[in-house]
């Protein structure tokens, strides 16, 4: 498009904008003149009666401030173009000014100056021969009235000069403020077309940022949102995450965050990684957040992006099971086999009659490690053949009990030491039951090695606690595993779920089956310390909205 097509409008609208905004202010000055005359000669202290005219000058007055009022009325309700306004305006100005000059004795009254502004105005809005006509018109009731003063009474030849040279000044304004109106209308016209393209910046870096995958947003030095895009609204909370509201109202923990990181260098600081995730709004969600400052002020802004380290996890661990499966396949019954074969013999020579206590401690080390690689070799397979869920609709608070019940007699753990509280309105969700029983068969079983690995010298207040109910943010069902054991070293929260990370105990194959079984069953497996001591397994179920709508 060229660039006269393309900024023809805006200069249309630039140069409309400017013209209402002049007739404004000159309505305001024809509402003024006859005020300020009539007030001046009271104030000055002469009367009215000696202006030659007097009736004729305060019927004039009062015409030229009614006409004045209504051309207000008119300028709200813009009702004729821009060329006509002008005309009709210079039309009362010349005649109402020509009747006040008349009225007070020609131009000798030096009221004939003020002729000059409305001129000017009118001058910058016509285009040069309407600008020469408003001039003219001026000009002739200049000449008009004073060649009726002249007849009702003589007057000197001079005063005729100084009408002429009067309408001569008049002219010579209406062709000086040609140069004058077309550098306002560049003027407003380039300020306009600023005023679009900022406007169009702005939309465009709106949608962007709305549309971006990555969830951001900015908060400025009062820890107030000032922008955010959808993603990042529903990880906070759709409800309470909006511009204009107080982070911490949003996410105590994030604000917390973002003071620390404000603090530790100058909004340039590092902290450990591990201390800038936070749980999301839905419970399920484990957010990672990082700082960026915007501009140079202290504090400045922060640019916040929020990354759900569940889909990164979730990519990672895929790839790990790909690597895991094709291992598994290639080697798994190869190594069962050679265990088998030592176990077995193990066996044996444990039966032999003539073995010292010391030998039969090593027989039962050969048992037992050929059982934790059998164990390994299981988990492997399982992972690598693992089935799609079978899900079922399941209640909660029910499935725990008879879970409790099962667990206690199975592994031989006192049930008053396996706590199940819930919710006095039975919990629906819907999971694999195998693999739910397998998860929390799990969970019970590492707290109960783990946390109380001497179970039968501790009191009845070491006890591991299931909890079922809905989380107060967004009604997800959850069950949770505690205990009041060691918990888990800070430096190992982040990696207890990864495969094979044992942190000096066990397979490390545990804690990451139970997650995945919980993602195929769209359930996610968080973990917590627990205040005042110990460690908090918590399994947040797929929301029963979703789930009640797909069937």
């Amino acid at each position: 498009m060229p660039a006269t097509a393309a900024t023809s409008p805006i200069a249309s609208a630039a140069r409309a904008d400017i013209a209402w905004r002049v007739v404004g202010l000159l309505n305001l000055y024809r509402v003024l003149v006859p005020l300020v005359l009539v007030s001046a000669l009271w104030l000055s202290g002469q009367q009215l009666a000696m202006v030659p005219r007097p009736g004729l000058f305060l019927v004039a007055c009062v015409l030229y401030f009614t006409a004045a009022v209504l051309l207000v009325i008119a300028r709200r309700l813009r009702w004729s173009t821009l060329r006509l306004v002008a005309i009709v305006n210079a039309s009362v100005d010349s005649t109402a000014i020509g009747l006040i000059l008349y009225a007070s004795g020609g131009v000798s009254s030096g009221f004939g100056i003020l002729l000059v502004l409305p001129v000017l105005a009118m001058a910058t809005l016509a285009k040069h021969r309407d600008a020469l006509l408003i001039a003219a018109m001026a000009a002739l009731a200049v000449l008009v009235q004073q060649f009726f003063v002249g007849l009702a009474a003589p007057i000197h030849f001079a005063e005729y000069t100084t009408a002429g040279v009067l309408g001569v000044v008049l002219f010579a304004i209406a062709v000086l403020a040609w140069p004058l109106a077309n550098r306002i209308r560049e003027s407003e016209a380039t300020l306009r077309r600023q005023e679009v393209d900022l406007a169009n910046l702005a939309q465009l870096s709106q949608y962007i940022v709305q549309h971006l995958r990555e969830s951001i947003l900015v908060v400025d030095h009062q820890a107030r949102i000032r922008l955010i895009n959808e993603s990042a609204a529903r990880m906070l909370g759709d409800g309470n995450a909006f511009p204009d509201a107080l982070l911490g109202e949003v996410s105590p923990r994030l604000l917390y965050l973002l003071e620390r990181w404000r603090q530790s260098t100058g909004d340039t600081g590092i902290f450990p990684a591990m201390e800038q995730t936070f749980v999301g709004a839905d419970g399920a969600q484990i957010i990672r957040a990082h700082f960026a400052p915007l501009g140079t002020s202290t504090p400045a802004p922060v640019l916040v992006f929020l990354e759900d380290t569940s889909l990164i996890t979730e990519k990672v661990q895929q790839s790990k099971l790909a690597a895991l499966g094709r291992l598994s396949a290639s080697i798994a019954h190869e190594i069962r086999n050679p265990v088998g074969a030592m176990s077995h013999a193990g066996q044996l020579l444990a039966e032999s009659p003539h073995l010292e206590p010391q030998e039969r401690r090593l027989t039962e080390i050969i048992r037992n490690n050929a059982d934790r690689v059998s164990g390994i070799i299981d988990s492997v397979l399982r992972l690598s053949r693992r089935e799609e869920a079978r899900l079922e609709r399941l209640p909660l608070q029910t499935w725990s009990e008879e879970f409790g019940e099962e667990f206690g007699e199975t592994m031989q753990w006192p049930r008053e030491r396996l706590r199940v509280s819930g919710p006095a309105v039975e919990i629906e969700v819907r999971f694999d039951p195998g693999q739910l029983r397998q998860i929390v068969w799990n969970l019970c079983e590492n707290a109960m090695r783990y946390a109380y690995p001497d179970h039968q010298a501790l009191g009845a207040d070491a006890a591991i606690e299931m909890r079922c109910g809905r989380l107060v943010s967004n009604g997800r069902p959850f069950l949770e595993v505690a205990d009041r054991g060691p918990g888990v070293a800070r430096e190992h929260m982040d990696r207890i779920f990864e495969p094979f990370f044992t942190g000096g105990r066990g397979t490390g194959l545990g804690l990451f089956l139970a997650r995945e079984l919980a993602q195929t069953n769209g359930a996610t497996l968080l973990y917590e310390p627990r205040h005042g001591g110990g460690s908090v397994f918590r399994l947040v179920f797929a929301d029963p909205r979703r789930w009640e709508v797909e069937s």
